[in-house]
């Protein structure tokens, strides 16, 4: 299923979508049930993605999860119940094997995406893999993830995500010549239009963010042709136990996704598609 939705479709756009860490069954699942009924009505492919354990916290106090093997079996249990992938990011070696069997897509965290033997036991579990560019890297530099999961796996899906480059301490910038750069590589890519609208390294130990202009960052990359977005996304952002500060609020995701058609579909009229 994965493999059909990371093809190239220069018609569409898919969606990774869900809350930044599981917090427990009914969220996640009331969260599943309306992505899904919304991405069904609107033809958009869709992966739903929850973190089974947040593992790079700004705080030692901050919340890291509910417990990896409940939080995994919800995942798991979403998948079955609603009929699509599911995805969680993995943070070490040993976690690769640990987690596969509960998801359809292995995430790499972005500060993690130079880690060889993490990208190598993600491409030994056969699943596909999702890793996301370094805050600190180029786009060019990222065919070397690549090349690393493909020597274990030369056939292995593989999907690189842009989430924006460091600008100063407290803030990022998103450089959209990178996309079409990454897609070069032969790998679909995916917009994060969450995190990169993060503001790392605030003095209260808790990671701020410009969640208003997650439509401007998606609207651009739709608009430059990438091939999905990755959007976290909660029914009360300011009550989320992880990066509120940066996630959609779950009532305007149609909105968007609504808007983001548009521009897609105008781009497939202007070049006659």
């Amino acid at each position: 299923m994965i493999q059909t939705i990371f093809r190239k479709n220069p018609a569409r756009f898919f969606l990774i979508a869900g809350p930044c860490a599981i917090e427990g069954r009914d969220m996640a699942f009331g969260i599943a049930e309306t992505i899904v009924n919304l991405t069904q009505k609107l033809g958009i492919p869709y992966i739903f993605k929850g973190s089974y354990k947040k593992a790079n916290r700004t705080s030692a106090n901050s919340f890291t999860g509910i417990g990896d093997e409940k939080a995994l079996t919800i995942l798991q249990d979403i998948a079955l119940e609603f009929q699509v992938p599911v995805t969680t990011d993995i943070h070490e070696s040993r976690d690769a094997a640990f987690v596969a069997p509960y998801v359809d897509l292995l995430q790499i965290p972005a500060f993690l995406c130079r880690q060889t033997d993490l990208l190598v036991a993600a491409a030994e579990t056969g699943k596909p893999v999702n890793i996301k560019k370094g805050q600190f890297l180029s786009a060019g530099s990222m065919k070397f993830a690549v090349e690393k999961v493909r020597s274990v796996q030369p056939d292995a899906p593989v999907a690189l995500t842009e989430r924006g480059n460091m600008f100063g301490y407290g803030d990022l910038v998103v450089d959209f010549r990178n996309i079409p750069e990454m897609q070069s590589f032969d790998v679909p890519v995916i917009m994060d239009c969450t995190h990169s609208l993060q503001q790392p390294n605030q003095a209260a130990g808790v990671t701020g963010g410009k969640p208003q202009l997650i439509s401007t960052i998606a609207s651009a990359a739709v608009a430059v042709g990438v091939d999905g977005l990755f959007i976290e996304t909660h029914p009360n952002p300011k009550e989320a136990k992880s990066d509120g500060a940066n996630m959609l609020p779950l009532d305007q995701l149609e909105r968007n996704l609504k808007k983001l058609i548009r521009i897609r579909e105008a781009l497939l009229d202007e070049n006659g598609s």
